[in-house]
């Protein structure tokens, strides 16, 4: 499996990675640290199964990348999970109503991470 981190955060991509490596099911990590480049990846190294989104990054946001994934056929499998501290209900609707499969609040820990992943991918 395949999945992309995007996050304008280095350490925050390093936790994310980290955690997803410790899952034992992912062949590739890749990261990206905004939005425009998530979907740059995604056109160059896709598809990926999973795609963690950030909310808040520079250049490009987490929000509009989430539309532009969903706006494209090629990508109609691959999950996305947004993780961030955006807690606003609107936004979260927002996002949920744009495609996203799921939501994970920051702060948040290793077995917090693995339960979203696993029951995103279905596993």
């Amino acid at each position: 499996m395949k999945a992309l981190v995007v996050d304008d955060s280095q350490s925050m991509r390093n936790i994310v990675k980290k955690g997803l490596r410790g899952m034992g099911i992912f062949d590739e990590i890749s990261e990206a640290e905004n939005g425009q480049i998530a979907l740059e990846l995604l056109e160059s190294k896709g598809p990926f199964d999973l795609v963690l989104l950030d909310w808040y990054m520079p250049v490009m946001e987490g929000y509009d990348c989430l539309v532009n994934i969903r706006g494209n056929e090629r990508w109609s499998d691959t999950k996305v999970m947004m993780v961030t501290t955006e807690n606003q209900q609107e936004n979260i609707i927002r996002a949920v109503m744009a495609g996203a499969n799921e939501y994970l609040m920051k702060p948040f820990n290793t077995e917090m991470l693995e339960e979203k992943v696993r029951m995103v991918l279905g596993l």
